[in-house]
């Protein structure tokens, strides 16, 4: 049975410091660089009906470091636009607005829940439809990804909280008796 692996970007300074990274193209930390590396032993000897990755520039390192052929740069895929946001922690986000929640609020000048749960359809939608010819694999970031996980389980985008996921973490999305399910999920690196 064929399988959508998700696999989220290694380490960015921006990562490791919690601030909001979309549309800023920053590239992989000497440690986010070893996370892509370390992904390359799983991912060795597979072949993928498709890879499909975020045309950020962290995206694109991980996946060349693990050693994918991207198949297709998918706009799509991009992490949630964080508008305003763009950049800060939510720590400093909450000291003007103290309620904040990007889950069910999104961001100001950015996009909405809603927004980025439509976006990452449209890609499953495209996924789905590879996994005919076998195994897909999106390269992308944290927040998207979590959408997407949630999106394909029949959740609503902001469930996409209750779900961590790491840097350079790998995931599996596909079918139990023929029903969405998450097969395995946050696997770190060389495990």
């Amino acid at each position: 049975m064929a399988e959508i692996l998700l696999v989220r970007h290694g380490q960015t300074e921006w990562s490791a410091g919690g601030r909001h990274t979309s549309y800023t193209d920053v590239p992989l930390t000497p440690d986010g660089e070893r996370q892509a590396r370390d992904l390359r032993p799983a991912l060795a000897g597979r072949e993928f009906a498709a890879v499909f990755a975020s045309p950020r520039r962290r995206a694109r390192q991980t996946a060349e470091l693990a050693g994918l052929v991207v198949t297709d740069l998918d706009e799509d895929l991009v992490e949630w636009d964080y508008g305003d946001y763009e950049g800060r922690t939510s720590a400093q986000i909450r000291t003007e607005a103290p309620d904040w929640n990007l889950w069910t609020d999104g961001c100001p000048g950015g996009e909405s829940p809603g927004q980025v749960g439509a976006r990452l359809d449209r890609v499953l939608g495209r996924a789905a439809r590879a996994l005919d010819d076998g195994d897909v694999v999106l390269v992308a970031h944290g927040h998207s990804l979590r959408v997407a996980a949630a999106r394909w389980i029949g959740l609503g985008p902001g469930d996409g909280s209750r779900l961590r996921l790491d840097t350079g973490s790998r995931s599996a999305l596909g079918y139990e008796h023929a029903r969405p399910v998450i097969l395995r999920w946050n696997t770190p690196t060389g495990g």
